[in-house]
């Protein structure tokens, strides 16, 4: 083993030396030289904010003096007029604010350009809502590329309950033709159908409409928008499709729509657009506000599973409802499928027509009177003054259609009053379905009312 002499030994050490003995180190970290550091930060801060402040206060003059010299210059231009003469120009206006004088609703305003005045469209001669149904649906089944295949009760029942509400529910399985069928329609009568996806996050009517943009000073107009300002500048009937209208609470987003509908007369039903007002404003928005036009019809596509919400009394109230539970099998049309032309005012006219000849009999208001007492004395239910006027208008224009009384009152039925029964216990409720079939039976005869029937027995056996 080798002994290493130390590199250093104690007379190598000079203690004396301040570097050495930490002397030196503790100069920088006394508390004097902590108070220094401070003063001097603070002192860089103050310097550089003053700097800061200097060259922006020379900037604005700078800025102040240019403006002020195209000022003179603009003042002091000579110009010339027609006759030779020379004068000072006049002094320029003071630029006025860019979001005031620009249009806030330009697709609207494209709209006004589109129909310098009101459009009357020109139907088709010698229609009838019996051939309506059947041109229809032979042209849904003659679609190239796509033919769409519907039993002649569906058709009866679309055209009857466009006649009826201006509010239409499409339910049933998935792929039975909800969205096809409106937009067969737009496609026979010439007036492309409007179909919007409806959103989850949908909660209140800009949701629909649109909504006015602070920041660029413009309304972001949505297509219903559209349609419902076009809808004044013409007399086509306009179909609005909500697809998938239940994936969010339709009562929520769609609330001012459901009562402004419901009101008896089109100048009733006023839609504020926008709360403010500006001249360049689109003409048929009046003080910020729109008429929904009696041209204007919304349909409701739904399905009724996890994913969707129940749809409320409130708007199964308010609407018709068309079940599409199955596919109809494939069929050869009629020849006669050629479009027509169809104005809102003709289909009035022919919906009026037939509530005039094919008004609900007495025999038909006894029966429903009859089967209306049994099932406030058996279940507690009734129905209200709303679905009986429907059920007034519905009966003879579905008979207007080819159909027959009771195939409209079976229908009806179904929808609007037996639907109340799911709300019943369903123990109890499948221990009155026999007794109830029976009832129907009675009133109405056997085998009359098979959409009541079969209504009935699903909820027995849900029981």
């Amino acid at each position: 083993m080798y002994n290493f002499p130390p590199v250093l030994n104690d007379t190598a050490i000079d203690s004396t030396n301040p570097f050495i003995n930490g002397a030196f180190v503790d100069i920088f970290t006394s508390n004097v030289a902590i108070i220094i550091y401070i003063v001097f930060f603070a002192l860089s801060i103050i310097g550089i904010a003053v700097l800061f402040i200097v060259n922006e206060t020379l900037t604005n003059e700078k800025v102040e003096k240019i403006e002020g010299t195209e000022d003179t210059q603009i003042k002091s231009k000579v110009v010339e007029s027609e006759n030779g003469e020379k004068k000072k120009a006049p002094a320029a206006e003071p630029k006025k604010n860019g979001k005031a004088n620009q249009e806030r609703f330009q697709k609207l305003s494209i709209l006004d350009r589109d129909y310098p005045k009101k459009e009357h469209i020109l139907s088709t001669e010698g229609l009838t809502l019996e051939y309506i149904c059947r041109r229809f649906r032979s042209f849904a089944s003659h679609i190239e590329g796509n033919p769409l295949f519907y039993s002649i009760h569906d058709i009866r029942r679309f055209i009857t309950s466009l006649g009826v509400s201006k509010i239409l529910v499409l339910q049933g399985m998935s792929g039975t033709g909800k969205t096809s069928l409106p937009v067969a329609w737009g496609k026979f009568t010439g007036v492309p159908t409007t179909v919007v996806p409806v959103q989850p996050m949908w909660k209140e009517r800009s949701d629909l409409i649109g909504y006015f943009n602070e920041f660029t000073g413009k309304f972001n107009e949505s297509m219903i928008l559209e349609k419902l300002y076009e809808a004044n500048k013409t007399d086509k009937i306009f179909l609005i499709v909500l697809d998938e209208v239940n994936i969010a609470r339709v009562e929520y987003y769609f609330a001012e729509f459901l009562s402004l509908l419901e009101l008896p007369t089109v100048e009733e039903r006023i839609l504020e657009v926008t709360s403010s007002i500006s001249k360049k404003d689109p003409k048929d928005l009046i003080n910020g506000k729109l008429i929904l036009n009696d041209n204007v019809y919304f349909i409701g596509t739904a399905n009724n599973d996890d994913s969707t919400f129940a749809i409320s009394d409130k708007v199964y109230d308010r609407s018709m409802v068309l079940n599409l539970d199955y596919r109809c099998e494939p069929f050869v049309g009629e020849d006669d499928y050629a479009p027509i032309k169809l104005s809102n005012v003709t289909f009035k006219a022919l919906i009026d027509k037939a509530k005039k000849e094919f008004a609900l009999t007495k025999r038909g208001r006894a029966h429903v009177k009859e089967f209306d007492t049994y099932i406030q004395e058996t279940f507690s239910i009734t129905f209200g003054n709303r679905i009986r006027r429907q059920m007034e208008q519905y009966v003879p224009i579905y008979i207007a259609c080819g159909g027959t009384e009771n195939e409209a009152l079976d229908d009806i039925l179904a929808k609007k009053v037996l639907r109340k029964l799911e709300s019943q216990n369903p123990v109890y409720m499948k221990s009155k379905s026999e007794e109830l079939i029976s009832k129907l039976n009675e009133v109405f005869g056997n085998g009359q009312m098979p959409q009541c029937e079969q209504f009935i027995r699903k909820l027995a056996n849900n029981g």
